[in-house]
């Protein structure tokens, strides 16, 4: 039994408590409250973040795709990312996607949904990337059906870029989630998406009124990536709009565009959309996790115990006034004490 003190955000309103986690076997049992101000009263304790849009394996493409637009850096199959993946040989592929899952990790990521190309080969190397890491790969497989006996799920990139029909039967078939990417470029491909009655949507930068009335009426939920979208400079998401039809998790997209960090891509969804930190704390935590069924990104007993421990006294964040805007708002990978998964 091991014992977490400090301010915990606890619950799926990280309502801030001075206490303690109490972790058996892997697991939260119990979330104490505290009188006293025994432990470190400046620790901060929160979830660890889900991430809940990655493409890991252009991990061998990193910053590959400056300059370039959305189709020459990352549209299959003839983008400069597509080149490069095909060009590296697996021991360089699946030892570049080990050091960025190494990185999420280290910088509070316990679960990441990834969307794997290259079919069976692909969601293997992604696998092998993962051993001996405390992270939860959760993986989109593509191409072929084949890959739902590897992966945990279908990612496709869009209803313009193929018939996904058949691959949609095979997610029901098989009782695992389908994801597509939809609104990025235009919103041209989301009611195709949408007709794929699918369990999680990816972009809807360019979503319009009538597709969120099917979005919310379907009750799909919906994954952001605002960084990404600036880089490639395809728009903003209406997150604001997006919060009030479903519910909506924060990924970092491409490890090509941005580097894979949570902390940067919560800072930058909060202050560029002017949203409360509770709100873009959920989308970091427990969206991630709802989406898709993992049991994190949340503090309650009977969850898997996977947390983040900041110094609530660094040099950054010394003096902060309420501690869910000190995480989305302010924190650092500097400010990380510990990452339990």
């Amino acid at each position: 039994m091991e014992e977490i003190e400090g301010t915990i955000l606890t619950g799926r309103s990280f309502e801030p408590v001075h206490g303690r986690v109490v972790v058996e076997d892997g697991r939260i049992t119990a979330v104490e409250e505290t009188t006293g101000r025994d432990g470190d009263p400046n620790r901060i304790v929160l979830p660890a973040f889900v991430n809940a849009h990655t493409h890991v394996g252009d991990s061998v493409a990193k910053e590959a795709a400056v300059g370039l637009g959305l189709k020459e850096a990352v549209v299959p199959p003839d983008s400069r990312k597509h080149r490069r993946l095909a060009a590296a040989d697996r021991e360089t592929l699946v030892g570049e996607m080990h050091r960025t899952l190494r990185f999420m990790q280290r910088t509070g990521t316990a679960a990441f949904l990834d969307f794997r190309e290259f079919g069976v080969d692909g969601a293997r190397a992604l696998r092998e990337a993962a051993e001996g890491l405390d992270i939860e790969a959760f993986v989109f497989g593509s191409d072929d059906p084949a890959v739902l006996d590897v992966a945990d799920g279908f990612g496709a990139s869009g209803a313009n870029d193929d018939d996904y029909t058949a691959r949609r039967a095979a997610t029901r078939e098989h009782g695992v989630p389908f994801a597509i990417h939809a609104g990025e470029p235009d919103a041209t491909d989301i009611h195709p998406a949408l007709d794929l009655d699918p369990d999680l949507l990816v972009h809807m930068v360019h979503a319009e009124a009538d597709h969120l009335e099917r979005v919310a009426d379907q009750e799909v939920p919906i994954v952001v990536c605002p960084r990404a979208n600036r880089v490639l400079g395809v728009g903003r998401p209406p997150v604001g709009t997006l919060l009030e039809h479903t519910d909506v998790a924060l990924g970092t997209d491409n490890v090509m565009l941005n580097a894979p960090s949570m902390l940067r891509e919560m800072e930058y969804t909060a202050k560029t959309f002017d949203l409360p930190s509770r709100t873009v704390l959920r989308m970091g935590t427990t969206a991630g996790a709802e989406a898709v069924g993992l049991d994190c990104g949340v503090i309650e007993p009977g969850r898997r115990a996977a947390l983040l421990v900041l110094d609530g006294d660094s040099d950054n964040l010394s003096g902060v006034v309420d501690p869910v805007d000190a995480v989305v708002r302010r924190a650092t990978a500097l400010d990380i004490q510990r990452v339990i998964c």
